[in-house]
């Protein structure tokens, strides 16, 4: 339930409200040079405090608690936790009697009889994105170390939001940190509403090489896939032209290749019968709305065993996909460094 990857393992522990949440990951080569400063610029890119995002601030502080000696990884599993300071628990207490529309609270319960902890969404909270995000620090130094692996496999995983609140990112604010202001009103009125909005993320590896993956179960979509669809609020994912390729001919779709075996433009994003075929993989990630909305929406309490009215309490993010780029490159680069690990 909670593991990832063959060679590469990852697995992710803890609950938003409990004392410490992390990640334990095994297959961690010997020698990578690691620091807990390493961590500190992907876990800025999560975390919240921005507008969109909730109001509550942790200080996500990474601690290495085994798996590393004097600057460099020891082989052993390797365990980074983070401590859980500011929660508001009596925020969640309502949600037993009432679940919320779009969350887990009623599944969980179904799943685990009642016993799960409800508080900040327990073990299905976008907090425990924040563990991702630090086996992504690792992953990504994997594959950018050619002296471990005799190559550079893939130096670079990028991903940035391209879509927010159904509002295409203009041309100014392609490539920079700067936020469309369609974007910033759409947020505004969100908040001002009680509502949320969703977003679209296009990640691309420029620089992966050819070979990597399986057919079928193994294809680099369908590992890539999988992994996306752990990062809690996603519903949906399309490799270069996706979907539009069912609208397209097999010579507009197809990719023609080059003298140097690589294709000369990229409708497959990359990838062909599963396996990496020189060019960017290119992929686009669709996520929901945020679920918990202070706007009034009528559905069951249990309590009663009548519907209701429910307006959700507590400190929520009016577009969680905000933080969400580097979770997507985290969990990209997780997948990326297990199929290296293996060739």
């Amino acid at each position: 339930m909670n593991t990832f990857g063959r060679k590469f393992r990852v697995s992710v522990f803890g609950e938003s409200h409990g004392e410490l949440i992390g990640v334990v990951i095994d297959g961690v080569p010997a020698g990578l040079e690691l620091s807990e400063e390493d961590f500190e610029k992907d876990i800025l890119r999560r975390k919240s405090g921005a507008k969109g995002t909730t109001p509550r601030i942790e200080a996500d502080r990474p601690a290495i608690v085994s798996g590393v000696y004097e600057g460099h990884t020891t082989g052993a599993p390797l365990t980074v936790t983070f401590t859980n300071g500011n929660t508001h628990s009596s925020d969640y207490s309502l949600f037993a009697a009432m679940p919320r529309p779009g969350h887990a609270d009623l599944t969980a319960a179904f799943r685990w009889d009642d016993c799960q902890d409800p508080r900040g969404g327990g073990h299905f909270s976008g907090r425990l994105t924040l563990p991702v995000v630090a086996a992504g620090v690792v992953a990504k130094k994997i594959l950018a170390d050619a002296t471990m692996l005799d190559q550079t496999p893939c130096r670079t995983v990028d991903a940035r939001i391209i879509e927010l609140g159904g509002i295409p990112a203009d041309e100014a604010s392609r490539g920079c940190d700067h936020m469309p202001e369609a974007w910033r009103k759409a947020i505004d009125d969100a908040v001002t509403e009680g509502d949320s909005l969703g977003a679209v993320v296009e990640c691309v590896v420029p620089d992966v090489d050819p070979g990597y993956g399986e057919p079928f179960w193994d294809s680099v979509e369908s590992c890539i896939a999988h992994a996306v669809f752990a990062i809690p609020g996603v519903r949906g994912i399309e490799f270069g032209d996706g979907f539009r390729a069912s609208g397209m001919k097999g010579s507009e779709h197809n990719d023609p290749i080059g003298e140097d075996g690589r294709p000369l433009k990229n409708g497959a994003g990359g990838i062909n019968g599963g396996i990496t075929n020189g060019a960017p993989v290119v992929f686009r990630v669709a996520f929901k709305p945020t679920s918990s909305i202070r706007k009034a929406q009528k559905t069951f309490n249990f309590s009663t065993g009548e519907m209701d009215v429910l307006e959700v309490p507590g400190r929520h993010d009016a577009c969680f996909a905000l933080r969400a780029p580097v979770v997507v490159e985290a969990v990209t680069a997780i997948v990326l460094a297990d199929m290296v690990l293996l060739k």
